[in-house]
Parts: structure tokens; C-alpha cells; sequence
């Protein structure tokens, strides 16, 4: 049999074809558009999603027997809100996962409702990005819209939806919606009571690698598939990947440098940092996880060098780098506000330490060493749990850059492991289809069997211990500049 691996990103939908066995047969991506109709807000037409994914399959499947489709398994963009009516019709564009609209309803859910209960309820407090905030907002901003929401979803689910018929979530994604008991894997009635809304309009919760149904008979043809293909819940796009590079089990590590960056840390058990710096949730294969989410990671490289920069030679930018370690330029990633530490919507990406002979190449490097800096922040929280993490997975279209494999390893002074698949949500999507039918007895006996790690980069001890100092450096930037960033946007 072969399965179908679907991440369902922010800018685009990308296909993958497994075998059995793990082999990629066949990657295909589809992009869509992004909607900012204002400072700091992000959304985008489901409808899109939709129709890309639909050509992105029957493009994927030429060539190959679509009869030996065996399931199905999405990941996705997680946190955005998605809302349909009673005739199942989209009600308003999905506001996204770094959508910064909902200052006041988070500011009310921290102080008001308060961080504590907050916490107690779902294990996590309040972000900006977080669904929860989205269906306060939309209640005061569109209460006649709010009024017509008969389905909530996520965005992935309505890809799921779509395809089955059937109104599902999973735990990993459910739990970035701040609507989720984490801990005991179930909707909190109270916080449903807090955002107004019924447990009939949510999801029926499954497990990631659960089955919720078969594509229906009318999708299927459509598609070319045959009748009976099963679709598994599928995975928060981060969870997804976890699954896609083997971070599974009990005290693992991956690190994605996608549009967003992420360090998440995969546990046997339920756990919460003091000051939930860092996220709280479960994980796609049964257990839990630890996660530092950043807002702008790759797609900081991305606006520095193809906006600023006006260049697609990614390579010739950091081949200019030099004296790593020693850069008296630093930058804060913090372009579209942040999350993990530091949690604050008002943020935004500085520049410092330049000087009249500072160069194109150490405000490049600056902005690289600046991700990777944000990074080992919620490493420094891990620690202060009493996590040791000593290596890591990396996954990501950022990970591609020999550079920046280098510099993560040794900016975190660990090891850093590259596996086979480049495609962690995708691969760890098909991943979790396998598991749904059958075809392995768990989502890690299907790591352990298929994940394969390539290379691996080791830290340079003298080039680690200048960015130890570097670091030191880095990180008192912020609280020193915190203070203008809210005085500069209201003037």
C-alpha cells in the first residue's frame, strides 16, 4: 500500500506519496495567497486550502496506481480559526496562527480570567495567535457573523472534513486552541463557557493516528481514489513533524526552521513550566510535549535577503559570513511580534550594534544568529525544568543551509541530527496514515522502523564558547528596549 502525506502550510500545500516502507514516491507543493488587510493581521480564504489540495492530489497520483492508496494523514498550520454555518458555507476568511489582532481579548483572558486558571483549565495561558482569542474577538468585532458558527475547526480539520464528511480535531492541534484540557485530553466545558460557545459546535476529539473515517464516494471519484481509502486524524503541524524526523517517546528533541521556529520536546508525561513560557500540549503519538514557538524564524532569512536584500542567492549571502561568533550586529526576529518566551504581540524586529563599517554580510549574519538566539531562549526555559537536551532533531526549509545547521549546533551547544526526509509534516502525516491502517502497531514503531538520520553536526567548541558570550549579549536586548515597542506603534 501507499500512503498520502499532506501539509497544509501557510503559504503553501505540499503533497507526499509513501510507501510501506518509508520510500517518498513523489512530492508535489501548491501555493495559495495570504491575506494582511491590516497591520498585523494574517488570514487566508479555506476555500483556497482547498482546491490547491484537490489539484495537488490528482497531480501527486499521475503515474501511480491510485488503488494502492491506503489512507490519508494531514498536518497543519495550527491555531487558526476556521467557521462554517449550518449549510456547511465558510463563514469569514480563517484568521491565522500569527494573526496579531486579539490584544485586548488576550490581555482580558490573562488578567481577567487570569494566567493561573488559565493554566489550571488547559495548561496553558493566553497568546495572541491561540484560537480562543480569535472567537472572543470575532464575537465583539462580528457578533452577526459569530451568530451563523454552527462548526469550529482548525484549519487542517476542514481539509479532513472536506475529504470524510466527518467534524474531527486531534489532541495535538486541539491543544493550541486554549478550548482543551491538555492533561486529560478533552474540551473544557468551562473555557467553551468562557469564549461562548457550545461543545456541539466543536470537533470530536481522536488521537493522531486514529482513523475518523473514509474519503466519501463522491471525493474519491473525483480524486481517482477507490472507495474505502482511510483518513487519519492527523497532527498539528509541529506535532506532525515531530512524527516525520522520529521525535517521539520520552525526552527527544526536533527543531523546525520553517516559516515559523519551533524546539519541541517530546515526554512520556504531563508537564507545565511555572511561567508557561513555553507551550504545553499533546503530542501526535499518544504522550505529550514541551514547545517554544517563534513567530518569524526562516521567514526572517526570507524577508531579509529577498525583500531587503532584493536576491534569490541565498548561498553567495551566507557565503560572505565570516568570524562566526564575533559579530558586533545583532537583531531581534521579532517582525510580526512573538510568542515563546516572551509573549508579547508588540514586539517587533531591531537592529543594533551597527557602526559605520559594519557590512551587508554581519547584518546577514546578524539576522541568522538572531533566529537561532530566540531559539535557544526556550532551550534556557527546557533547562530550567531540569530537561537536558544534548541533541536535536532539525526539519525545515531553513535546515537546508549548511550554515545554519552549523550555527544552530553551535549557538545551542548540541549535536544536531539530520534525517533522511526533508519533509517533516508531510512525511510524519503519511506516517500517522500507515498507523491508522494497520500497517505499523504504533506511531513509534513506525519511527523506529522508517526514520533514518543522515548526518550529523557537531558543535566547534571555540566557535560554541564565543557564542556562549554572544548569547549573553543577545539576550539583554529585549528586556531593554521592551518598553518602546507599544509607545511606537500607538505614536
Amino acid at each position: 500500500m501507499m500512503y498520502i502525506g499532506i501539509d497544509l502550510g501557510t503559504s503553501a500545500v505540499k503533497l507526499l506519496l509513501m510507501s510501506a516502507d518509508g520510500d517518498i514516491k513523489n512530492v508535489v507543493s501548491k501555493d495559495y495567497p495570504l491575506e494582511f488587510p491590516r497591520a498585523g493581521w494574517s488570514q487566508q480564504a479555506p476555500q483556497d486550502w482547498l482546491s490547491q489540495t484537490w489539484a495537488g492530489i490528482k497531480e501527486l497520483l499521475q503515474g501511480f496506481d491510485a488503488r494502492e492508496i491506503g489512507g490519508i494523514g494531514v498536518g497543519g498550520q495550527m491555531h487558526g480559526l476556521v467557521v462554517l454555518d449550518e449549510n456547511d458555507e465558510v463563514i469569514r476568511p480563517a484568521i491565522l496562527w500569527n494573526d496579531g489582532r486579539t490584544g485586548k481579548e488576550v490581555e482580558y483572558l490573562n488578567s481577567v480570567i487570569g494566567k493561573q486558571k488559565l493554566s489550571t483549565l488547559t495548561a496553558n495561558i493566553a497568546f495572541a495567535g491561540f484560537t480562543a482569542p480569535k472567537l472572543l474577538w470575532m464575537k465583539a468585532n462580528e457578533p452577526q457573523l459569530f451568530a451563523r458558527i454552527n462548526k469550529i475547526m482548525l484549519p487542517k480539520d476542514y481539509i479532513v472534513y472536506m475529504l470524510t464528511g466527518v467534524h474531527s480535531t486531534d489532541a495535538s492541534d486541539a491543544s493550541g486552541m486554549l478550548m482543551f484540557d491538555v492533561e486529560h485530553r478533552c474540551w473544557s466545558k468551562e473555557m467553551l463557557e468562557i469564549c461562548g460557545v457550545r461543545e456541539e459546535q466543536m470537533a470530536k476529539v481522536f488521537e493522531s493516528y486514529e482513523s475518523v473515517g473514509t474519503v466519501k464516494t463522491d471525493v474519491a471519484a473525483a480524486l481517482g481514489f477507490p472507495n474505502g481509502v482511510k483518513v487519519a486524524a492527523g497532527a498539528g503541524d509541529n506535532a506532525a513533524a515531530a512524527v516525520g524526523t522520529g521525535t517521539v517517546g520520552d525526552g527527544n528533541c526536533n527543531i523546525s526552521l520553517g516559516t515559523s521556529g519551533t524546539v519541541f520536546i517530546s515526554s512520556k508525561k504531563f508537564a507545565v513550566d511555572s511561567h508557561n513560557a513555553l507551550h504545553a500540549f499533546a503530542h501526535a503519538d499518544g504522550s505529550y510535549h514541551l514547545m517554544g514557538c517563534m513567530l518569524s524564524a526562516a521567514s526572517c532569512g526570507k524577508w531579509w535577503i529577498e525583500n531587503i536584500l532584493q536576491t534569490l542567492d541565498y548561498r553567495a549571502e551566507e557565503a560572505a559570513i565570516e568570524n562566526f561568533g564575533e559579530n558586533n550586529v545583532f537583531f531581534l526576529p521579532y517582525l510580526m511580534g512573538e510568542r515563546s518566551p516572551i509573549n508579547d504581540i508588540n514586539a517587533r524586529g531591531t537592529f543594533i550594534g551597527m557602526s559605520m563599517d559594519s557590512t551587508r554580510a554581519q547584518m546577514t549574519q546578524a539576522v541568522f544568529e538572531g533566529v537561532t538566539f530566540a531559539l535557544r531562549d526556550s532551550m534556557e526555559i527546557a533547562k530550567q525544568l531540569g530537561i537536558n537536551v544534548t541533541k536535536t532533531r532539525l526539519c525545515g526549509g531553513g535546515a537546508k543551509s549548511r550554515m545554519w545547521r552549523q550555527m544552530v549546533a553551535d549557538i545551542l551547544n548540541i549535536e544536531v541530527e539530520i534525517p533522511a526526509a526533508e519533509e517533516g509534516p508531510g512525511y510524519g502525516g503519511a506516517m500517522l496514515a500507515a498507523v491508522a491502517c494497520g500497517e505499523y502497531s504504533s506511531v513509534e514503531a513506525c519511527a523506529e522502523k522508517l526514520i533514518k538520520v543522515t548526518k550529523i553536526i557537531s558543535p566547534q567548541p571555540e566557535i560554541a564558547a564565543k557564542y556562549e558570550k554572544q548569547y549573553q549579549k543577545f539576550r539583554k536586548i529585549y528586556p531593554t528596549v521592551k518598553a518602546l515597542f507599544p509607545k511606537l506603534e500607538k505614536e
